[in-house]
């Protein structure tokens, strides 16, 4: 055959057509609608007109009832219909920061579906901390309810109330309210003004709370069997008071809080265990958070802080002397203790995060051998972001609904048993076992939930029974909003 111009450029298209077929790049866009839709699947209490996940209905509606309170709203954490507020004010505060943080990233439907997913949780956080000296750390036994298959629509198992009172201890859980209040004030400044300012009023008190109380939640014997061991304070509540007070500081740039983070600091253990980050553990994202006034140039005496944020990101990276941390063959990190994939996304979130803080002042990162730029932190981030979409050794999709290839029988009571429009006779405790057994797909999709995600190995089985793999939680989902923002605007 000739091989003249016209030849050449027909082959450099077939080319070019294969190889954006073996490479095709995802839609961040659609995953980030869908990671933000997941959120009205757990949703609890009366579901508004504009409710998207369908196949959920009114649940929860007598919240409270044995205290005479309204503790109606908020989400349940995962596959179950508990409302442990723990890990939901850690979700709420990573949602806010999310949007803090890229929400000039995002469409503007979606910034606003952000939004309301933010006040679904805040709006029962404030109820939580409506009363003088008390918080409200949970609602539902969890022994109870982890007893029956059954959809949130028809719960019959105990809601009993859990409260701590002064002078009894919850800093953690009133530091982590705090925090989500705090954060969530500064995602609504501009929108909501008069909403902001109520946030951050009660942050304030439920940081007083923490403070002056010390201890952690699941100490106080009212409390401790129905928390553990499911969200059990085993790492401490010291890194909530400076989790709240270094968001409070961002809030209200009251120099008192700026005060509180400098002198407890090493008191309250900053520098411990600063490479984790999560729903028990802020130390990571602390230290991030707090970096961007020492990167700004503003503040030095937190000087430590970034030491310590910086160490941690060195972790991350194979080719530094310091790199600790464990990755799959295919290249996801892996953290043993089952889901996963809470590691992937608020690890990605905070490599994100600190990446921009490096950009605007054009700074990098000195890890021994290595210099790290905040080019190379987002490329470390996206690995994680497109193994979960499918780039990875299965093929599979982490996200549920998103691709061609995903998992179909998550562990999730709502997703996996008849919708009561298809079923709208009560099904009681016991008489979902057979959905829970069941090797048929979840009859409803749940759009936007990442499962726990795969093992060590890259292996996933898709098995409703392995909890460990195969159930999302909020806490999955609420980084990843803001990582899939700032991908979205930056593919």
């Amino acid at each position: 055959m000739l091989f003249n111009k016209s030849n050449f450029l027909t082959i450099s298209i077939l080319l070019l057509l294969v190889a954006s077929r073996t490479t095709a790049a995802h839609d961040y866009a659609d995953a980030l609608s869908k990671s933000i839709l997941f959120f009205e699947g757990q949703r609890s209490g009366f579901l508004p007109s504009d409710q998207r996940q369908k196949w959920r209905a009114n649940s929860g509606l007598s919240d409270g009832w044995t205290y005479n309170v309204d503790l109606t709203g908020g989400y349940y954490d995962a596959g179950d219909n508990i409302k442990f507020n723990f890990p939901m004010a850690f979700t709420t505060t990573m949602l806010s920061w999310s949007v803090i943080e890229f929400g000039d990233n995002m469409p503007p439907n979606e910034l606003r579906n952000a939004l309301v997913a933010i006040r679904w949780s805040t709006d029962y956080l404030l109820k939580t901390v409506s009363q003088p000296n008390r918080i409200f750390v949970q609602v539902g036994d969890p022994n109870s309810d982890h007893l029956c298959w059954e959809r949130p629509e028809d719960m019959d198992t105990s809601r009993d109330v859990y409260a701590v009172d002064a002078p009894n201890p919850a800093s953690d859980v009133a530091g982590e309210t705090a925090a989500a209040l705090a954060a969530a004030s500064m995602a609504f400044r501009s929108s909501d003004p008069g909403y902001s300012e109520t946030l951050l009023r009660n942050a304030v008190n439920a940081f007083q709370f923490a403070d002056s109380y010390r201890g952690a939640y699941s100490d106080n014997a009212n409390v401790k069997g129905a928390v553990c061991p499911f969200y059990c304070d085993f790492d401490g509540y010291q890194d909530e008071l400076l989790w709240g007070a270094a968001w409070l500081r961002k809030a209200t740039q009251d120099e008192n809080f700026l005060n509180y983070i400098q002198s407890n600091g090493k008191t309250l253990g900053a520098e411990d265990n600063i490479n984790e980050f999560g729903w028990e553990n802020k130390h990571a994202g602390l230290n991030v958070l707090v970096s961007k006034e020492v990167l700004d140039g503003n503040v030095e005496s937190l000087e430590s802080y970034k030491t310590s944020a910086e160490s941690f990101l060195c972790t991350l990276i194979p080719e530094t002397s310091s790199s600790h941390i464990e990755y799959t063959p295919g290249g996801l990190i892996y953290r043993p203790g089952g889901s996963n994939l809470q590691h992937a996304t608020s690890i990605a979130f905070l490599e994100l995060v600190y990446a921009n803080y490096l950009s605007r002042t054009s700074q990098t990162i000195n890890c021994g051998n290595v210099q790290v730029s905040a080019q190379s932190l987002r490329e470390r981030a996206k690995k994680q972001v497109d193994y979960i979409l499918g780039d990875n050794p299965l093929g599979l999709s982490y996200m549920v609904g998103y691709g061609n290839n995903y998992p179909q029988r998550i562990h999730h009571r709502g997703s996996s048993l008849p919708s009561v429009n298809d079923h709208p006779q009560k099904i009681e405790c016991h008489e979902g076992t057979i959905y829970f057994n069941s090797t048929n797909p979840n009859p409803n999709v749940h759009v936007g939930a990442i499962v726990g995600g795969p093992g060590e190995d890259d292996v996933y089985g898709d098995d409703r029974a392995d909890f460990r793999k195969s159930e999302p939680t909020t806490y999955i989902n609420a980084p990843f909003v803001g990582v899939l923002a700032y991908f979205a605007a930056n593919p």
